[in-house]
């Protein structure tokens, strides 16, 4: 997954905790169409609310346990704040299962795989088993 540009507001605040992070990220990722396989850029925004915690008590220096809350956004031993996680995730969350490059995307050909937006082709009609000669009608229509 590649990511464009990530930009976007974040307000810190400090609580009795450690740090409230609030705000909201854009960016775009590279995608291909899942009917056409075009390259695209798809637009995606994350929420981030998470608290960090500290790894380091603040008034003793001495490791927090962190078995309460395995799972807590850290900070790092220096005070820093880490988001790469929290932003992976989020973009891996936001990510399309069928991305599309535009709503009716034809996709293309089963026969030779050339785009269908590209413009009409015609394909002959193979010869057909004469065993499954009866399942035509399903495709043509009955005859009457």
């Amino acid at each position: 997954m590649q990511i464009h540009d990530l930009e976007g507001d974040l307000r810190l605040t400090r609580t009795n905790r450690g740090l409230l992070v609030v705000g909201v990220l854009r960016s775009a990722i590279e995608q291909n169409c899942s009917r056409c396989l075009r390259d695209i850029e798809w637009p995606v925004e994350i929420e981030l609310h998470e608290e960090a915690l500290p790894i380091l008590d603040f008034a003793t220096g001495l490791p927090v346990d962190r078995s309460l809350e395995p799972d807590a956004l850290r900070l790092t031993d220096h005070h820093e704040l880490d988001l790469e996680e929290e932003v992976r995730d989020g973009m891996l969350l936001a990510e399309p299962i069928a991305p599309l490059c535009r709503e009716d995307c034809p996709g293309l050909c089963i026969v030779c795989g050339l785009e269908l937006s590209s413009g009409p082709h015609e394909h002959p009609d193979d010869e057909i088993d004469p065993r499954l000669e009866a399942l035509r009608a399903f495709v043509d229509g009955p005859n009457d």
